[in-house]
């Protein structure tokens, strides 16, 4: 098998025997990413070319290539693992960084030109974690700008594209990490989901994402958009390896406000406990109308499949899930318009300079910020204003309780909670573009779960033809929530679905990203 084809689990047993080196292992993904992903290939750091002088056949997932820095890495992995020392469960194995995360000595960008050139000199909890962990951090992916987005088409340095179609979206806004993880790119990636970034991306491309309990994982080194709701979390191939991923990153830290001050659960223990007399609830407003046929006849058979493993089937009720978009629509981008008044061409970032500090400001937020986030801020600035507080951001807010009250008693019936992950299969590049709300629709079956704080996951739940007429057959995800701070809940299930299911995750078709042994590279 390929070295990129394989799952990190096997690839963490291959390096653990030393019948491949770390080296080796980084080397195959770097040969790719030069060959499918649109990058300048030369240096210590490779940069993603200008948009417009992209392939046809380019993934796009990666923004810088910090090619240098893992091959030295992967080589003291080697070395260290030579002389005998025990190293962590995935030392020596590729993870791809979204470019939402600082890591010491490599572009964070955002999606941005307003933070195009900087280079922040210190790691995010998360980057660190890994690092000491042994696992080689390849690059930093495209995202939506600020993580405002719901199909990597924000970016200031041009489109993602769905590994299973070139032509399709894959998601958003993590839709870097997920691309990368789907094309055979990098075997791990991680994201941050604040109303469904990697839940709905890994659903489009037909991978595994989870989004922790908010808490659990550091938000330190994080660039904030929604500061109550950002969390990152990890993309891989299946159930295990985003389990063992997440193992590595979760934990307290004293240096985020917002981090649990508790033990961080065991997502491997019972991983492979079976589901059998778990009761399941299906939430009654999470399907229905606005889903393509497709993605509920998928549905419909992982139900079935979920009672095959011996899972009792209910039905439950969010009765105010259907209030959760309108009001993550407020909280979201208040929260983003006081945590993005920082870039205001003084302190640090692109600065435009004018005949007055004023001029200045403006001119400079003018030329950093793209169409969605200039959107999204004066939807928040309006929501806080004299005035309009009241009726807005303060109203969002109680619907916010009400829904996580919803969820606690959800809990108290059921183990977990089963939906569709997206309304719909990857779309094509531009269909949404100039309509908001229909690209915010696309988050209406993750937004609840993440203004209730509960951890979910999406997990392949296989094929399903889109309504274009294209013939296409496209991912379909499952999601996976559970009950706060009870994360290995979800990651059971997801496991026990996933080996019924046995989802290939191989992208064919006209328009699809070159197979790993289709390739010369690697």
């Amino acid at each position: 098998m390929s070295l990129t084809r394989a799952t990190a689990t096997d690839l963490a047993r291959r390096l653990a025997a030393r019948e491949v080196s770390a080296r080796e292992v980084v080397d195959a993904h770097l040969d790719r990413i030069a060959a499918h992903d649109g990058v300048d290939a030369d240096g210590d750091v490779w940069s993603a070319r200008p948009a417009g002088d992209l392939g046809v056949d380019d993934t796009h997932a990666y923004l810088a290539v910090t090619a240098t820095a893992a091959r030295e890495q992967a080589d003291e992995v080697d070395a260290r693992r030579a002389a005998g020392e025990q190293l962590g469960p995935l030392a020596g194995v590729p993870l791809a960084l979204k470019d939402i995360l600082t890591m010491r000595g490599a572009p964070t960008t955002c999606g941005s030109r307003m933070l195009e050139h900087w280079v922040p000199p210190y790691d995010a909890t998360v980057t660190n974690a890994l690092r000491e962990a042994g696992v080689i951090v390849l690059g930093k992916t495209n995202m939506d700008e600020f993580a405002m987005g719901s199909s990597t088409e924000n970016s200031a340095f041009g489109d993602t594209r769905n590994p299973w179609d070139l032509d399709r979206v894959p998601g958003g806004s993590s839709g870097g990490s997920a691309a990368a993880v789907a094309g055979w790119l990098a075997p791990l990636a991680i994201g941050t989901d604040t109303g469904g970034s990697i839940r709905q991306p890994a659903a489009l491309c037909g991978v595994v994402g989870a989004k922790p309990t908010y808490g659990t994982v550091s938000r330190y080194g994080l660039v904030a958009f929604a500061s109550s709701l950002d969390q990152a979390g990890p993309f891989a191939r299946t159930v295990e390896d985003a389990a063992q991923l997440q193992s590595l990153i979760q934990g307290h830290d004293p240096r985020d406000a917002t981090s649990v001050p508790q033990d961080a659960p065991d997502l491997l223990g019972g991983l492979r406990d079976g589901i059998a007399g778990m009761r399941i609830g299906v939430v009654r407003e999470l399907q229905g109308d606005g889903y393509e046929p497709g993605v509920e006849a998928a549905f419909a058979r992982s139900l079935e499949q979920l009672e095959g493993l011996g899972a009792q089937i209910e039905e439950v009720s969010l009765p105010h899930a259907p209030y959760g978009l309108p009001a993550y629509y407020l909280i979201a981008p208040s929260e983003a318009s006081s945590n993005l008044a920082r870039f205001d061409g003084v302190r640090y970032g692109l600065r435009v300079d004018a005949p007055t500090a004023e001029e200045m400001n403006a001119a400079t937020r003018a030329a950093g910020f793209g169409p969605e986030v200039k959107r999204r801020i004066m939807i928040g600035t309006h929501a806080l204003s004299s005035g309009y507080f009241d009726a807005y951001y303060l109203q969002a807010s109680k619907v916010r309780t009400l829904i996580a009250r919803d969820f606690a008693r959800a809990f108290e019936q059921v183990d977990a909670l089963v939906s569709p992950t997206a309304p719909s299969v990857a779309f094509g590049l531009g269909d949404k573009a100039d309509d908001p709300l229909a690209m915010y629709l696309n988050d209406v079956a993750t937004v609840p779960a993440s203004l209730a704080g509960t951890p979910a996951l999406s997990v392949p739940a296989g094929l399903a033809e889109p309504p274009d007429g294209s013939g296409r057959q496209l991912p379909v995800g499952l999601q996976i929530m559970a009950p706060l701070s009870r994360d290995e809940v979800m990651y059971r299930v997801g496991w026990a679905f996933e080996q019924q299911v046995r989802f290939a995750p191989e992208p064919t078709g006209p328009r699809a990203v070159a197979a790993p042994d289709r390739e010369v590279a690697s």
